[in-house]
Order: C-alpha cells, then sequence, then structure tokens
C-alpha cells in the first residue's frame, strides 16, 4: 500500500499521466467527486463562494496533473503564471494613467520573459550551435535539456493573454488564482487548444450547468477521442509506422509511401483526439473549450487546411504574427527584420549559404516587382508575410532545417494556390504543362536524384487534372454541378496528397534528441524519398499489400469516416447524445472493452506533448 501512495503521489518520467491510462481517469473520477460536492445545489448568497472555491480547487488539481506529467517543471508553470498575472495588473494601471511608454515596456517584457522560458528548452542546442560557428568556441551542454510538456501551449496562451490586455480587448483577472486556474485548466494544459482568455476567463465566474445533452455529447467527445488514439494513432504508429520511419532502407518504396500517408492520419487522430478529449472532459464539468479540428482534409487547399486544422493555433499566429506583420496591408520593419532572422536560422541549421542566397534573391526580386508594379504590392506584402508566419510556425514545434522546410513548404503551397485561382484555365494549363516539362528534363539531366521521379509522377497528375478542366470549360462554357462536385473531389484529394508530402519533413523531425534531431531528420526524411522515388517491384506490390491489410483496412475505414458529411456526423453524435443513461452506459462499457484490446503495456504519449 505504501509503495502505490508513493506511485500515486510521485513523478514518474517513465509513465507520464496520460488521457489513454487507467490512472488519470481514477484521478478524473475523484476530481470530479470532490468537483460536484463543491458545486452542488447552493443558495443565491453562497453561489460566489463556492464558485471561488471551485476554481482554487480545479487550479490545485490541474497543477497535481502537470506534476504528474512534466515533474518539478510545474514550478515554472507556476512562476511564468505570476509573473504574467503582475504585470498585466501593473500594465492595466499604467494604461488607466496614460503612462503609454511604461505599458509598452511592461507588454515586451512580460513577453521576452514567457520567450526567453520558451527558447531555453526548446532551442538551447541551436543557440550553443550558433555561438561555436559565430565565435568559434566549443560550448557544450553538459546535461540533457528536457523539455516541459505543453510549454509552448501554455506560454502561447500568456502571451494572447498579454497582448489582449495591452490592447484593451480585456480587462486584467483580479484574482490571482482565477488567473492560474485559466492558465493551468487541466484538459487542455499540456497539449491545447490554445484557449483566448475572452472566451474563457468569463467561465469562471458562471454556475455550474450541465444537461442531460450537453452530458451526452461530453461522453462521445471524450469516447471518440480514445478510439482516436487507440484504435487509429497508437496502432497505425506501433505496427507500422514508427518501423518504417525507424529505418526506410529495410522497407520497400510502396511501403515507406504507405506509411506516410498512414502518418497523416496518425497524426490527425492523435491530435484531434486529444483535443476531443480535453473538449468532453472540460465540458463535464461546465466549461466550453474552442473547436480546435473542422474535418481538415476535407479542405480544398492548403489556405483552407490551415484554417481547419489545429484552430487555435493558426489563429494565434494570424492574431499575433500574421496582422503585427503587416498583414495583407503591408509589409512592416519586423517584415524584413525576421526575414534576415529566417535565412541566417535556415543557413546555420541546413549548413549551407545556397539558402541564405535564394532567400535574399527573392526578397530582392519581390523588391523589384514592388518598385516596378506598386499595383501589386499589397498582394505581395500579404504573401510575404504569409510565407513568414508559416515559417515562423515550423520553427515553433523545434530547432529544426525538416521544420523549416515543412513551415516554408506549406508556406509556398498557399502562396501558389492564390496565384493558381486568379488564373485563367488556360494559364493554368499552360503552367503545368512548361512545369512538368521542365522537371521531366531535370530528371533526364539528374537521373539519380529519386525525388525527381515522385515529382515528376505528382506533376503529371496536377497536368492531366488541369487538361481535364480545362476541356470540361472549352465544351461547357461554364461548370455544371457534376463537374464541380468531381473538382472539388480532385481538389481534396490533392491537397491531401501535398500535405502528407509536407508531413515527411515533420514527422522527420519529431520524436528525435533536440541534439542530434537536426542531422537525423534530414537523413530520414532522404531516406524515405529515396526508397518511395526508386523503381517498384509492381509484381510484389499486391503481396505486400495484403501483408500489411489491417493497416490498409484502417487507414481507409479512417479516411471514410473523417469524409463522412459534417451532416450526418451532427446526426449521429446528437442521436448518440439523446439516448437514455442507461443505454450510454453499457455502450460504454462496451466501448472499453473493445479499446483495451487494442491497448499495449507502453502506451505512447500524445504526438503534441512534445511541442
Amino acid at each position: 500500500m505504501y509503495e502505490q501512495l508513493t506511485d500515486i503521489l510521485t513523478y514518474d518520467p517513465q509513465h507520464p499521466l496520460l488521457f489513454t491510462q487507467g490512472a488519470f481517469w481514477l484521478f478524473f473520477a475523484v476530481v470530479y467527486g470532490v468537483f460536484t460536492c463543491i458545486v452542488g445545489r447552493a443558495s443565491h448568497n453562497e453561489q460566489k463562494t463556492r464558485l471561488h472555491l471551485r476554481n482554487v480547487f480545479l487550479m490545485l488539481a490541474s497543477w497535481w496533473f502537470y506534476y504528474k506529467t512534466s515533474g518539478t517543471f510545474l514550478l515554472l508553470l507556476v512562476v511564468l503564471t505570476l509573473v504574467a498575472w503582475l504585470f498585466t495588473r501593473a500594465m492595466d494601471r499604467a494604461n488607466q494613467q496614460g503612462h503609454l511608454r511604461l505599458t509598452r515596456i511592461l507588454l515586451w517584457s512580460s513577453v521576452l520573459i514567457d520567450l526567453a522560458a520558451l527558447g531555453f528548452f526548446k532551442y538551447a542546442y541551436f543557440g550553443v550551435d550558433v555561438i561555436n560557428q559565430l565565435i568559434g568556441t566549443q560550448l557544450t551542454i553538459t546535461e540533457k535539456i528536457l523539455l516541459p510538456v505543453g510549454i509552448s501551449f501554455y506560454t502561447f496562451q500568456i502571451i494572447s493573454y498579454t497582448a489582449d490586455v495591452y490592447h484593451a480587448r480585456i480587462r486584467p483577472v483580479r484574482n490571482l488564482l482565477d488567473f492560474g486556474f485559466y492558465v493551468s485548466f487541466f484538459p487542455q494544459l499540456v497539449a491545447g487548444p490554445i484557449v483566448r482568455a475572452s472566451e474563457f476567463v468569463p467561465q469562471l465566474y458562471r454556475p455550474f450547468r450541465l444537461g442531460r445533452r450537453q452530458f451526452g455529447i461530453a461522453v462521445f467527445w471524450i469516447l471518440n477521442g480514445l478510439i482516436k488514439k487507440i484504435v487509429l494513432s497508437d496502432y497505425l504508429a506501433t505496427h507500422f509506422i514508427d518501423r518504417v520511419f525507424d529505418n526506410p532502407l529495410l522497407f520497400s518504396g510502396a511501403e515507406n509511401l504507405l506509411a506516410l500517408f498512414a502518418y497523416s492520419l496518425q497524426v490527425y487522430a492523435d491530435f484531434s483526439g486529444y483535443t476531443d478529449i480535453a473538449i468532453g472532459v472540460a465540458m463535464l464539468m461546465g466549461f466550453y473549450l474552442p473547436r480546435n479540428f473542422h474535418s481538415p482534409y476535407k479542405a480544398a487547399n492548403p489556405q483552407e487546411f490551415w484554417r481547419r486544422w489545429h484552430i487555435s493555433l493558426s489563429r494565434w499566429l494570424k492574431t499575433y504574427v500574421y496582422i503585427p506583420l503587416g498583414g495583407n496591408r503591408n509589409a512592416t520593419p519586423a517584415t524584413y527584420i525576421w526575414l534576415l532572422v529566417i535565412a541566417v536560422i535556415g543557413t546555420w541549421l541546413s549548413g549551407s549559404w545556397w539558402v541564405a542566397a535564394l532567400m535574399s534573391a527573392s526578397a530582392a526580386v519581390v523588391a523589384l516587382v514592388a518598385y516596378v508594379r506598386p499595383e501589386h504590392r499589397k498582394l505581395l506584402y500579404a504573401n510575404m508575410n504569409s510565407f513568414l508566419t508559416m515559417l515562423l510556425g515550423g520553427l515553433w514545434h523545434g530547432a529544426s532545417w525538416n521544420f523549416l522546410i515543412w513551415g516554408g513548404l506549406n508556406g509556398l503551397g498557399m502562396i501558389a494556390n492564390k496565384l493558381w485561382r486568379e488564373w485563367h484555365r488556360a494559364v493554368q494549363w499552360g503552367v503545368m504543362l512548361c512545369l512538368t516539362a521542365a522537371v521531366f528534363a531535370l530528371r533526364y539531366v539528374w537521373a539519380e536524384q529519386a525525388w525527381l521521379n515522385v515529382a515528376c509522377v505528382w506533376l503529371l497528375c496536377l497536368l492531366v487534372g488541369a487538361s481535364l478542366r480545362l476541356l470540361v470549360y472549352v465544351l461547357h462554357g461554364s461548370d455544371k454541378p457534376v463537374s464541380l462536385a468531381i473538382g472539388n473531389a480532385w481538389a481534396v484529394t490533392q491537397t491531401f496528397v501535398f500535405i502528407t508530402f509536407t508531413r515527411l519533413f515533420f514527422r522527420s523531425g519529431s520524436n528525435l534528441d533536440p541534439a542530434t534531431a537536426n542531422e537525423q531528420a534530414w537523413q530520414t526524411a532522404r531516406q524515405m524519398l529515396a526508397q518511395i522515388g526508386s523503381a517498384w517491384d509492381t509484381a510484389n506490390l499486391l503481396p505486400v499489400l495484403w501483408e500489411h491489410r489491417v493497416i490498409v483496412l484502417l487507414f481507409v475505414i479512417g479516411m471514410l469516416i473523417h469524409w463522412m458529411p459534417d451532416k450526418f456526423k451532427l446526426w449521429y453524435r446528437i442521436r448518440f447524445a439523446s439516448l437514455p443513461v442507461w443505454v450510454i452506459i453499457p455502450c460504454v462499457v462496451l466501448i472499453v472493452m473493445v479499446l483495451y484490446q487494442f491497448m499495449r503495456a507502453d502506451m505512447q504519449p500524445f504526438i503534441y506533448f512534445q511541442f
């Protein structure tokens, strides 16, 4: 009993507390039991006291949850919370007294403290490498720097709160304990969604209400998230994806390609599964978290994808990065400063001056076009700010060349799509024809480059699509409903393929020691691309697919469910929530028993815990 009590009260780095563990649901059962006693029926005079007691209790429970997840890094969370609360209170007083300069100083001081904490834990190895190369030193980090779980999420949440107080979008939270609860609410603490204070803080002072249907919806989200995580994400990862990414050269091109597409489903099921559970758990306690995913693989272009994927981060980047850079209006000095910083970072991460030269040449071309064609300046600035925002979003995930490539590819995809939609179909077809011909010519010159084989196949598919669209336009003069449906399906497919191939660089940079991540990630990405672009043994293709039939089946089922119409998903969600409790309970028991069959002893943490 003593050992069991010790396990409960102490942090075990090998077994952090996860939503998929029975220990978490035991923890939540205890928390919910105490919670219901606190928020039970009370007179009007007792409401305020009970709300305050509820907030304090949930803050302490959240701190204990974070301790079980990340150990003594709880102290960092507490310190950053206290700093943000003190600085925003001081900002509010200075603003009311008209001391705008002091308010600005307090804002940047608070933000820099948050960024310094984030930068130390996420970018210390990269910083040491830069210093060594700049001044020729041999500095090393003697002890391994561990990344606090969820640091990117709660620091971004604190920064958004600080900025909103500065811009007078919200008033600062007066009570430190209430603010501590807002920052550390355990369902969304370690992997989001990033909650705006204007959306969450008012809920701190609302009495607890949980309707019959709300209870059913909450249970549905929890079960939905657990199925995504355990059945799809963990099973695909442990039985196939991790094996391929760990050693791509041991697997055929078809297996590498299957692993890459399966990873797109895995990362979605993993991250959205966490969000579903977080939304359901919070809803059971009367709190509502924002939607973080909206069927992203239904997107018909990269811009729409980022409006559907990790919505809270996309919104954060738009509000606090893209718009301050100038948005779609102009380019600010910060735009050029960040471009210079990114060029330097890209040069060091890649180890090649060609990166700096390419970015400098691109900036020069943009500046020249903006000078010669002033009517295009707003479009150029908007694209430049958008591209820079995606690069910074890539670096947010870690100081790895692969993350920078991943962010850059997404930025280029968004820009290319904007330009594509402005062109006539004949121009689209002509551009695709020229681009395909150019890549085929490059393949003829550099036949040993396997990635050119991949590019040729993909561009040939895009050329066929552009040709068909042009043919329909010539024959009919305008798009018919059937043609529009086929065109949308084609656009969704191509967007999914594009996003999946960018994930090659994302996954290669994940799950690695930060000290060696850059070199290992680049090697993994190159090996996988070489295998996918090599000559396939077509005679052995069906046997390979049959060997991995369970993986293929799960992938197909997962994607079909994902692509179901939203109205149908809403229908069965409401139908489940409307069931009597005596029906919901056996459904929960049955689903848990099925999930248990998929569970492994070494449960995998959520992918975004490492960010």
